[in-house]
């Protein structure tokens, strides 16, 4: 796949849909998607867990969201089996259902809380080389004061899967400092078959999870077994750190808002414009009102006052910050 072709809409975007927020989320990212980049060739997946052993309650789709995804937005709804994970883990959705994509289609992978606004048609992906999205904190491992370190702790899991562990190593920053190490936030990936990426990605998380090192025996896995696993996955398949032709992700291009109320404090303003601008089309207001963190924020103004709250070019250094000024304010809603 080169990058004419990616230019060309020769991929397909995926993203997880579901009943309750993420399916609202869903519906969000694919108009975004449509209003910023009408030029977008490609087509949007949109994976849907089905119901199981695993899923105590009905996961998939509320009927309007579905209608408005496919007949509205473009969207194809591709069901998948939830055989390991469910909702004990619901991060594991973006891993199995990866196999319901095409093995012969390159992907990008995109979390549902993301909103699209650029060109995404014309991001020069080199398929063969993925990456992921490097917007993320020092979050794990967390360390014990007499256990591992950070270079213990990657170390033995690069042994445990065969992976040569020094080419990982970003050698621009001190031994023992997170960013040293290869960690990816999971809100976006891409490579060139979804089945293949998502075997690795299956059989690393559930060997983390069932049967890791001793290294990482005090670690936490929950919520964090996706990202414990994406730097090997990317790495056992010939990639690693984007580039800067990859930019635009985490950029001018799309943006991983996670929550509502963090979209209006810390991003962009073409961002909030965005997801204003979409939610403000009457076949779109119809369905999305319906939930409750839609409604009050992106109609009723309770974003715009979450937005005074905060100097985007000023703001705290930790999220956490930022979240309790939220609540303080009565303006935390997920």
């Amino acid at each position: 796949m080169t990058d004419a072709t990616a230019a060309q809409g020769g991929f397909d975007v995926m993203i997880v849909g579901q009943r309750g927020r993420v399916g609202y989320e869903a519906a969000l990212f694919a108009a975004s998607l449509r209003a910023s980049d009408p030029a977008f060739g490609g087509r949007l997946i949109v994976c849907e867990p089905q119901p199981g052993p695993l899923w105590p309650d009905d996961p998939r789709l509320a009927p309007p969201l579905a209608s408005l995804l496919t007949e509205e937005l473009g969207a194809e709804i591709r069901p998948f089996e939830s055989q390991h994970f469910g909702s004990s883990y619901p991060y594991g959705n973006k891993i199995e259902a990866l196999s319901a994509l095409d093995p012969d289609r390159p992907f990008v992978f995109f979390d549902s809380d993301t909103l699209v606004t650029g060109a995404l048609s014309a991001v020069p992906f080199d398929f063969d080389r993925p990456a992921a999205s490097m917007r993320r904190e020092g979050t794990w491992p967390q360390l014990e004061l007499y256990g591992p370190g950070y270079g213990q702790i990657w170390s033995s899991l690069y042994r445990r899967f065969g992976l040569d562990y020094d080419s990982s190593l970003d050698r621009t920053q001190p031994d023992e400092h997170w960013e040293r190490y290869l960690y990816f936030n999971a809100g976006w990936f891409f490579h060139r078959s979804g089945p293949t990426f998502g075997q690795r990605f299956l059989d690393m998380a559930l060997t983390i999870r069932d049967d890791g090192p001793d290294e990482i025996a005090l670690q936490p896995l929950d919520p964090w077994l996706d990202q414990v696993a994406l730097p090997l996955v990317i790495h056992a398949l010939g990639g690693g750190r984007p580039g800067p032709a990859l930019d635009g992700l985490d950029g001018d291009v799309t943006t991983h808002y996670r929550m509502l109320p963090l979209l209006y404090a810390r991003e962009s303003d073409a961002a909030v414009k965005t997801a204003e601008t979409v939610m403000g089309t009457n076949r779109i207001k119809r369905v999305l009102k319906e939930h409750e963190p839609f409604r009050r924020f992106l109609l009723q103004g309770k974003g715009r006052r979450a937005r005074d709250l905060f100097d985007r070019a000023d703001l705290p250094r930790k999220e956490q910050a930022i979240r309790n000024r939220l609540k303080a304010n009565n303006l935390w809603l997920r």
